[in-house]
Formats: structure tokens, C-alpha cells, sequence
């Protein structure tokens, strides 16, 4: 385990996924603020590996400390916690994204399982006060009534991928309970942006117009997504870190928050705004709905507003706009 960097203060901040869009998003927002930061990825091929390196390119910082570790490998990870000692982490390591998990479903169980425990374990044994961690609206899976609260039963996953963060929000509860650090899960919806994730629509779709090429356009362009400008979600991060949940009616530490935009957007239309951002016009291809997919993605987020004074509403003409510009230089 090789280390690089320099850390000038005692309690650093762990962010793992931070090669990852919202990691990289979050380091950069933390140290801007004045926090000293470590990194961790296992810089994973899912997607081009040279879009992660660029991210962390972006990190160069006296204040940063980046690791190539994966938190499927236990003893590594111990070791990291012992030679830091972290006050906060925030877990954004996972493998991602739920076409991928139907046909590739041992991905998600090394990661988004074995991996999770660990994280929970070097929790337990290094005194961390508070854990925070990305689950996904995926968990929602074929609930009907909207908007989604996190007081919602979540008992009908339709993807590996969801199964696997619902598994996620599960074994932090039991540690929280059983151990007594602070957990809380955060259940992001659809989150876009500058420096995003290649495997994402709005992105796949950017460089599929641009080349010319036909865009996949599944149930007709008849679903509904809670678009979440990243900018959002690190605005929301920034404020929960250092406000570890309050003891619940059990005296457990323990709290989920969703992260939408509160605005769902039917997906005709979230094209039709990023081809008027692009400048261009895509070529349709209408299939029916695909497997792991669902109608509607609806977050009520007045938990958050409620103990953060504060709700994601980044416009996603904004959002694609800044998105547009950034595709357009970094594929210059």
C-alpha cells in the first residue's frame, strides 16, 4: 500500500470513491474549505480509468493524501485506519450501476457487500464518530406512492445494484445499534454534472449526439427521473459530516436522508434539454422498458430541510448547461 502526499493536520477526513464523480466533487469541496483529506479508489475499469485519473489530476493538493486501495481488502484498510485517525468518513466506494449488476452481479457482492462490512469494522475498531455512506433512490424499487419518503417500506428491490445498498442501510443499522457509532445513508437520486460518470445517460447521450450516433430511448421516453445537480449533493454532504445523527427512540444514531431535486423530469424532456445545450439534434431509437429500470423516481426530501435548513433545486437546464461545458472541453 503505497501512500503519497502529506497530511498537516491529526483528524483527516476519509472519502473513499474519491476518483469517483461525487468522491472527486466532495474532496475538492473539502479541501476548499480548509480540510485536510484522504483518498481512497481501487481505480476499477468500469468505466475509462483515464477520466478517474484526470479527476485526481484536479486533487493535486499539499492537503490531500490519496491511496489506491480497494475496501474489499480488509488488512489494507485496517492498516489506513490505524495510521490515520478519521473523526469522519464518508464511503462513496461501490461498484456501480444497475444494467451493469445483471450481468455482472459478483461485482457488487465483493464491493457493495464484503467491502461495506469492512468499512463498518474499521469503523468499530478506530473510534470513528460518524460514518456516512451512499445508498441509492434504487432502493425504492417498485413502491408506487410519490413522492419517496425513507419512512417508505423499501422491500422490493428490482435490481442486484439496489439489493445491495437496501443490504447497505441494513448492516449500519446493526452496527450503529450494536456498536454505537453514528451512521447516516444517503439515497441519491440520479445526480449529473461536470466530471460525471460515463455510463450515465445524460453523459452516454452527450456523446452519442455529438458523434451522430442513435440514442437508446427506453419506455418511449415515458419515465420520470429526480435530476440532482452534483453541486447539490456536495452542499448537502458539507453539512451533514460534522452532524452526526441524534439518538432515535431506541438510542440508536441512525438516520437516512434522500437526495433529489424534489423536481422529477420526464425523460423526453430531459433530452430534449440536452439537446438544446448541445446544440444538436439526436437520433431516436424507442425500445420498451429494460430490466432493473423503474417508472419513477420522486424524492421527498423534508427531513433534510427540515435538520439542514436546506433542498437540492439546481434547475436541470442549469445543470446540463454546466455539464455541456465541461463535455465539451474535456472531449476537446
Amino acid at each position: 500500500m503505497e501512500y503519497n502526499g502529506s497530511m498537516q493536520e491529526p483528524t483527516p477526513i476519509l472519502v473513499t470513491g474519491s476518483a469517483g464523480f461525487i468522491g472527486y466533487h466532495l474532496t475538492k469541496a473539502l479541501l476548499a474549505n480548509g480540510e485536510t483529506v484522504v483518498g481512497i479508489d481501487n481505480l476499477n475499469d468500469y468505466y475509462p480509468v483515464a477520466l478517474k485519473m484526470a479527476r485526481l489530476d484536479q486533487l493535486t493538493h499539499p492537503r490531500f493524501t490519496f491511496c489506491q486501495l480497494d475496501i474489499a481488502d480488509s488488512l489494507s484498510l485496517d492498516e489506513l485506519f490505524g495510521r490515520y485517525r478519521f473523526r469522519f468518513v464518508v464511503n462513496l466506494a461501490a461498484q456501480a450501476g444497475v444494467r451493469y449488476s445483471i450481468t455482472n452481479p459478483r461485482a457488487y457482492l465483493e464491493s457493495n457487500l464484503a467491502g461495506f462490512l469492512n468499512i463498518l469494522e474499521a469503523c468499530r475498531h478506530h473510534d470513528v464518530e460518524h460514518l456516512l455512506y451512499a445508498s441509492s433512490s434504487s432502493v425504492y424499487g417498485l413502491n408506487d406512492t410519490v413522492p419517496y419518503s425513507t419512512d417508505d417500506r423499501v422491500d422490493n428491490p428490482v435490481s442486484l445494484y439496489a439489493a445491495t445498498k437496501k443490504s447497505n442501510e441494513l448492516l449500519a443499522h446493526a452496527y450503529t445499534h450494536l456498536y454505537g457509532f453514528a451512521t447516516t445513508g444517503l439515497r441519491f437520486f440520479t445526480v449529473y454534472g461536470p466530471w460525471g460518470r460515463p455510463d450515465m445517460a445524460y453523459y452516454s447521450f452527450a456523446q452519442a449526439i455529438v458523434a451522430g450516433k442513435t440514442i437508446k430511448v427506453f419506455n418511449k421516453g415515458d419515465m420520470w427521473r429526480d435530476f440532482t445537480y452534483v453541486d447539490d449533493v456536495i452542499t448537502a454532504l458539507l453539512k451533514i459530516i460534522p452532524a452526526p445523527p441524534q439518538p432515535n427512540e431506541h438510542g440508536d444514531r441512525y438516520k437516512i436522508y434522500n437526495i433529489g431535486n424534489n423536481k422529477p423530469v420526464r425523460l423526453s424532456q430531459f433530452i430534449d434539454t440536452l439537446e438544446s445545450c448541445l446544440g444538436k439534434t439526436a437520433q431516436k431509437e424507442y425500445l420498451p422498458m429494460q430490466a432493473g429500470d423503474v417508472y419513477q423516481t420522486y424524492a421527498d426530501v423534508t427531513e433534510l430541510e427540515r435538520d439542514f435548513g436546506f433542498r437540492p433545486d439546481t434547475p436541470l437546464s442549469d445543470g446540463l448547461s454546466a455539464f455541456v461545458k465541461w463535455f465539451y472541453a474535456y472531449h476537446a
